[in-house]
């Protein structure tokens, strides 16, 4: 195997270890990787929603065995992500000037949610206490109120994840612990990666009708990931969660500093 082809198989395992002990959605550790590997931005983007679609489908087989995804929510989040992610891909494709323009927002746009994604990897353990609180209350917003603004974080997951392939996991979890204090953990998080998959899956098929997209990289990345998921999933709680998201937290707003320079 080519030396290059076998760091992307490393790369994948190492990410879907981290994932699968963590929760931590693998686009915000995957695709700053595949930029230190010297993949332009666009098709790291491309090549990495692809991966987290195929990734989450597991996922979601998981959790809808535990009843543990509210469909309702799953779609109100998806009528705002869906059409969003399509509209900015869209847009990226008539975005004025050539591919390095391209590469440069994208670039850009990586940093700001590389930082946003951080800041909500060391608020989710206090949100998670505020839901676990709060579950069973009654809503506080009336339905109709709730599921609009439902749609419009959809929109806001759906614009960042097309241009970044970052905030499907973390980001949206936290945003759903803000709308639905009063539901379980267990099925917020069930719920947003049923949203994942559909959002990942329309951002990347646009993003590889636009030529963003290496398919034998993304087949090295899942040859790592699947068994490097299986792996770290073994391993969750036995390294404290109290070192390992300060860690995770402190290396992506690293991240998200560096590429802003």
């Amino acid at each position: 195997m080519d030396t290059a082809l076998l760091g992307f198989t490393l790369a994948g395992l190492v990410v879907g270890f981290i994932v699968g002990m963590t929760g931590v959605g693998g686009g915000s550790l995957m695709t700053p990787i595949l930029l230190w590997f010297g993949i332009n931005p666009a098709t790291a983007v491309g090549t990495d929603l692809l991966y987290a679609a195929i990734t989450k489908c597991s996922g979601v087989w998981v959790h809808s065995r535990h009843r543990n995804i509210d469909w309702r929510i799953t779609g109100w989040l998806s009528l705002g992500s869906v059409p969003a992610a399509a509209l900015t891909l869209w847009a990226l494709q008539h975005l004025p000037g050539d591919a390095k323009a391209l590469n440069s927002l994208i670039k850009q746009a990586l940093a700001v949610v590389l930082l946003l994604t951080a800041v909500a990897i060391l608020l989710k353990p206090w949100l998670q206490k505020l839901a676990s609180r709060h579950a069973g209350d009654r809503p506080v917003l009336t339905p109709a109120t709730l599921n609009a603004l439902t749609v419009v974080t959809g929109v806001l997951l759906g614009v960042m994840v097309s241009l970044t392939s970052i905030g499907a996991g973390v980001l949206g979890t936290v945003g759903l612990f803000l709308l639905y204090p009063f539901l379980p953990t267990r099925r917020l998080v069930g719920t947003e990666i049923a949203h994942a998959v559909p959002l990942t899956l329309v951002a990347g098929l646009g993003h590889a009708s636009m030529g963003n997209m290496d398919w034998p990289l993304l087949g090295h990345l899942l040859l790592g990931s699947l068994p490097g998921i299986w792996m770290g999933s073994h391993m969750a709680g036995r390294v404290p969660d109290t070192f390992l998201r300060p860690f995770l937290a402190v290396m992506l707003a690293l991240i998200g500093v560096k590429m802003m320079a």
